[in-house]
């Protein structure tokens, strides 16, 4: 059932459908059932427990060989690993350096793996880590959580939204009411929502009205509708709509107001999608449509809401700006510290702030009151997140002007009271514990770029590294066809690369230095190809890294062949924590602590930094970009590897700040490097 395979990966929960019951299933089925999902890491709660032993055999065979394929998937257990050397770590640790050379080059020259005589005997695990409990779900849960996905006040990721659609496609027309709200607030997901309802032939009209106010949420629908990019961070390439389409788009749009500003922010694509839709042809019944379009097309004069703020900030007109933004508090909170820099007269900006400041939206506000609380700190790095599909991170130094601080705590406190009196006027929660852990975690504003995990965190946030003094990482990656079309051969490498507190560099491991001299760390060998799949393992001990003087690990996937994650069949990376690696085999599930679908449209990938110090986790899922004059492994990459650990590792997120870019040099030739291919470089800032 599609639905359980959702409830279960967003929530650990499922439902059993209590119509095939009273079958009392015999008790070696449970015990086996049982005995096996310990294995994958997981166990049934005792209330799951309870409801499937009254399964009929069908039913529970069912149920238990979904559960079973859903949590292989969920934890990486659903494919072979055979890695290069399959006596990894040891191995590897132990083998002579002239034969460690010579089986790499013969792979190299025929894509073949070496052979050896015997299976590898190793000793059972040894190890039990604490399982994951799997609770008993319900219909009114189940749908309650996807409500509240789509009520998020923030972007969703791309696995969200896939998730939303399989419901929709799902679920019965009545039974809509039970996901759909009244109100969307963010606009992205209202126009993903009211795609998919339209893309599933279950849209009512009256619904998809009230998620539409300005033109922008129309032209986010027609991007959605055309499988664009509904953040409009990149232009859509738009469908030929029907003609009840067309009229569905223009009569969304007839209702807005006002209709022709707002085009005009994206001005080109609105003259594409004018194309497509002919507003000429309905200029009787859509008559502010095509006045619009008219003075788009025809480049007729329009004062715009943003001209004349730009105009006054320009010219130091404080307070004919103020009165603009008066009457639009979100701008207002953006544009806040640009005006504070911008004039004398700070008490009256932060004034007028305060007179509006209770009409800002709750995650705008928290930001204000985070970048203006930490507004002189005076960090090394700025750094954002651009909007987008792709998760790349800019940083550029820090060299805002100053702001006096009396100003800054002025607006934290207008900040704190808005929020304050808003929440106060909320229903009381009851009794309610907020967990000291969520200090480690950021609060999700954006997950747009998010990648699909076995727990997916918000970027910056950390997590305990668990028992064990060993961190193994794993990738998986398969060549083939996607949508038709060849991949061709695919190389994706894994490396971690090594730095002390101050982010000087101490070593790497890769496919350039498959084990180290210094401290306990192995490369499980360079695979090249992939045609039925192919895995690579890094083991670190983290003791002995720590005595040599390292502190920072940055996890990294080099797609050396050049293809785009987003264009491969499957790829994923993730890690367990073993306390006797030398146990068990290469990959046990029950030991995986997360596991990452890489699906980003780009070559470089960096999952997750190690604090090792900490014993913590810090969760980047980010991209890198690069540039075809620097070779393509990790050490040519190492001051985009140094620029993401010192943005990503700060205990306090960075502030707001401009785009910029800075180019890397090239890589010291005392580092070994195998293949002649470009080196990488990165672009970093903030907005």
């Amino acid at each position: 059932m599609k639905i359980n395979s959702i409830y279960l990966r967003r929530a650990r929960k499922i439902i059993v459908d209590q119509n095939n019951g009273n079958g009392r299933l015999p008790e070696g089925y449970l015990a086996a059932a049982a005995r096996n999902l310990e294995a994958l890491g997981f166990a049934l709660s005792p209330a799951l427990f309870r409801a499937v032993r009254e399964l009929t055999k069908e039913a529970f065979e069912a149920l238990y060989q979904q559960l079973v394929a859903d949590l292989k998937v969920m934890v990486g257990a659903h494919v072979k690993y055979v890695p290069m050397y399959p006596g990894f770590p040891e191995q590897v640790m132990l083998e002579q350096d002239a034969i460690l050379y010579l089986n790499a080059m013969y792979h190299y020259y025929t894509w073949d793996l070496p052979q050896y005589d015997g299976a590898v005997k190793r000793p059972p695990l040894q190890e039990q880590g604490k399982l994951k409990v799997i609770e008993l779900g319900s219909n009114e849960d189940f749908f309650a959580m996807i409500r509240r996905l789509i009520l998020a006040k923030g972007s969703i990721s791309a696995a969200d939204k896939d998730d939303i659609d399989a419901v929709i496609a799902a679920l019965e027309p009545e039974e809509l009411d039970e996901i759909l709200p009244e109100e969307i607030p963010f606009k992205e997901n209202a126009s993903f929502v009211a795609s998919s309802l339209l893309r599933h032939d279950k849209a009512d009209l009256a619904r998809l009205g009230r998620y539409f106010k300005t033109a922008t949420d129309v032209l986010r629908l027609a991007a959605a509708w055309s499988d664009g990019d509904v953040s409009l961070a990149v232009p859509a390439r738009f469908r030929k709509f029907k003609r009840s389409e067309r009229r569905l788009l223009l009569g969304l749009l007839e209702q807005c107001h006002p209709v022709t500003e707002d085009m005009l922010r994206y001005k080109e694509r609105w003259i594409r999608l004018g194309e497509i839709l002919h507003p000429s042809e309905y200029k009787q019944r859509y008559m502010r449509c095509e006045e619009a379009f008219d003075i788009l097309r025809n480049n007729k004069p329009f004062a715009t809401f943003n001209s004349s703020v730009e105009l006054a900030i320009k010219y130091k007109q404080v307070w004919d700006a103020l009165d603009l933004l008066i009457k639009r508090p979100g701008e207002f909170a953006r544009r806040l510290d640009q005006l504070l820099r911008s004039t004398e007269h700070t008490d009256y900006v932060v004034l007028a702030f305060g007179e509006v400041a209770g009409q800002v939206a709750t995650p705008v506000l928290l930001q204000v009151k985070n970048h203006f609380a930490h507004r002189l700190d005076s960090p090394e790095l700025r750094v954002f997140f651009p909007k987008g599909n792709v998760a790349k991170a800019f940083a550029v130094p820090d060299t805002l002007p100053e702001i006096d601080a009396g100003v800054c705590q002025d607006i934290v406190n207008v900040c704190e009271q808005a929020l304050i009196g808003r929440f106060a006027a909320l229903p009381p929660l009851g009794m309610t514990y907020v967990d000291e852990r969520l200090k480690s975690y950021h609060v999700p504003f954006s997950q747009r770029s998010a990648s699909k995990a076995l727990h997916t965190l918000v970027r910056g946030s950390r997590l305990p590294v668990g028992e064990g003094d060993t961190i193994r990482f794993f990738s998986w990656w398969k060549e083939g066809k996607v949508n038709g079309v060849s991949t061709g051969r695919v190389d994706i490498d894994l490396s971690a690369v090594m730095y002390d507190q101050s982010w000087n560099y101490v070593e790497h491991i890769s496919y350039t230095n498959l084990r180290s001299s210094n401290y306990l760390a192995a490369h499980s060998g360079d695979i090249v190809s992939a045609p039925h799949g192919a895995c690579e393992f890094i083991d670190l001990h983290i003791p002995s890294i720590v005595e040599y003087g390292g502190r920072y690990v940055v996890a990294s996937l080099n797609a050396f062949t050049e293809q785009p994650y987003c264009d491969l069949p499957e790829c994923f990376a993730g890690w367990m924590m073993r306390k006797k690696p030398g146990s068990g085999e290469v990959f046990e599930p029950s030991t995986v602590a997360n596991k990452i679908d890489v699906t980003a449209d780009t070559q470089i990938a960096i999952p997750v930094i190690l604090d090792l110090v900490e014993r913590t986790v810090i969760w980047t899922d980010l991209s890198l970009t690069r540039a075809p004059q620097y070779y393509n492994n990790v050490e040519g990459n190492q001051k985009g590897m140094v620029l993401i650990g010192k943005a990503m590792t700060p205990r306090l997120k960075s502030r707001i700040c401009t785009i910029c870019s800075c180019s890397m040099s090239k890589p010291g030739d005392s580092l070994p490097n195998r293949r002649a291919m470009p080196i990488l470089y990165s672009r970093w800032s903030r907005v």
